[in-house]
């Protein structure tokens, strides 16, 4: 009972102190469809595809917002791989790696009716594997995509804070 009830006042506080999370922004910037396309890397097709659905499902899940065609779009993304890679973080006591990070690099190019403006962004996870082991196409994959969510999270910050941003006088 006091969960509920602490839950209920600290939602009227945010609400009345006009807190809004950063899709709320960031779709303000966007507004109600975005497009995407990511340009396949010739070194390296797989991770592209990987991306690509980590970008869509990051567009619907934390943008709120309908993917739509190019030509029928508010908002259109063109996402470029800037890089992949893969570090070790921690060893074991023999000196094998026990803990990698995945970096992925993104640039993204945002056409909004007819203004654009571009992004680098970076994500990055960590994650364990078994030691004396190579990393598995599955846990490749796993850390490509979930750098890739983390990548758009930081776009989204970046686009949230344009959001958040009065507009300026000859804007309004």
């Amino acid at each position: 009972m006091k969960k509920t009830v602490a839950s209920v006042v600290l939602s009227l506080w945010l609400a009345g102190c006009g807190y809004a999370p950063a899709s709320h922004y960031a779709k303000n910037v966007v507004g109600e469809s975005v497009s995407t396309e990511v340009i396949i890397s010739m070194e390296d097709p797989q991770n592209t595809v990987i991306i690509k659905d980590a970008v869509d499902k990051a567009v619907i899940t934390k943008f709120r917002t309908a993917l739509r065609p190019k030509h029928s779009a508010k908002t259109h993304l063109t996402i470029s791989i800037g890089g992949v890679g893969f570090s070790p973080l921690q060893y074991d006591t023999n000196g094998y790696v026990i803990t990698y990070r995945a970096t992925v690099t993104m640039n993204i190019s945002r056409v909004t009716e007819g203004k654009s403006a571009s992004y680098a962004t970076t994500g990055v996870y960590d994650f364990a594997i078994e030691p004396n082991a190579i990393i598995t196409d599955q846990a490749r994959f796993e850390a490509i995509s979930q750098g890739a969510e983390k990548a758009i999270d930081a776009f989204i910050a970046k686009l949230a804070a344009e959001g958040a941003k009065p507009p300026k006088e000859e804007e309004k």
